[in-house]
């Protein structure tokens, strides 16, 4: 009995052994090769996991933090095409968001969502790692609350921001990331609150303010400031 129990040890051992030593191997050209584990420096627990074919990440690999419970916190798809299909989770497992990387970059579609929950928050588009076309963001609920557009990383054209209702509360053109153009603003009931264009971020020209709906009154921009007059001092001998 004895005589069998170290035998079974012996070759759990010499297996555990062998499966160690296949792990983090390379090449004849140096090139990571196989099963791969990355570790924390200071903890040394496992960072990631995953597979390589000759320097070529392949599979799916995993990510870990660097806490005693070890959570997987990302996984990256090296099967889905180019790129690496990433899922970012919070700490009970819950997505945080999910698209493709290539090259180290964003591309393509992006999504994010609300905090502990499976509902979308953002949806983005991305070209090399910057902002490019349509960005909606959603209430929990799952209505619209904004709507924007971006070219090269900049936001460029219509902008509109919902109350979770359905009422638009801003109404706002962008050139080269700065508001430019008319900009009409309402307020929570739907009832017009100010009106007025924008020139390279800043309001100029006539702008008109409402209260309830009803107009109250018009301001030219940029705002002139008046200075109290003031009498000299006389000079004293």
């Amino acid at each position: 009995m004895k005589k069998a129990m170290v035998l079974l040890l012996i070759f759990l051992f010499g297996t555990l052994s062998a499966q160690q030593q296949s792990d983090n191997q390379v090449d004849a050209a140096g090139k990571k090769h196989g099963p791969w584990k990355g570790y924390y420096e200071t903890s040394k627990r496992v960072k990631y996991e995953g597979a390589f074919d000759h320097g070529k990440e392949t599979g799916i690999f995993k990510f870990y933090d660097d806490t005693k419970a070890h959570v997987m916190i990302a996984t990256r798809d090296f099967t889905k095409g180019n790129g690496a299909y990433t899922i970012f989770y919070d700490q009970k497992g819950n997505k945080v968001s999910e698209g493709n990387v290539v090259n180290k970059q964003y591309e393509g579609e992006w999504k994010y969502y609300h905090e502990a929950s499976p509902v979308v928050m953002t949806i983005e588009f991305y070209k090399a790692g910057k902002l490019s076309g349509a960005r909606k963001t959603f209430y929990k609920s799952g209505k619209i609350a904004e709507e924007e557009n971006y070219v090269n990383g900049i936001r460029e054209g219509a902008y509109k921001k919902y109350t979770e209702s359905g009422i638009v509360l801003e109404e706002v053109t962008y050139k080269k990331g700065q508001p430019d153009g008319i900009a009409i603003y309402r307020d929570s009931d739907g009832n017009l609150a100010s009106k007025g264009p924008y020139v390279n971020g800043l309001k100029k020209g006539v702008w008109e303010f409402y209260k309830g709906g009803k107009f109250e009154k018009k301001e030219k921009y940029p705002l002139r400031r008046k200075f109290a007059k003031t009498v000299p001092k006389p000079v004293e001998d």
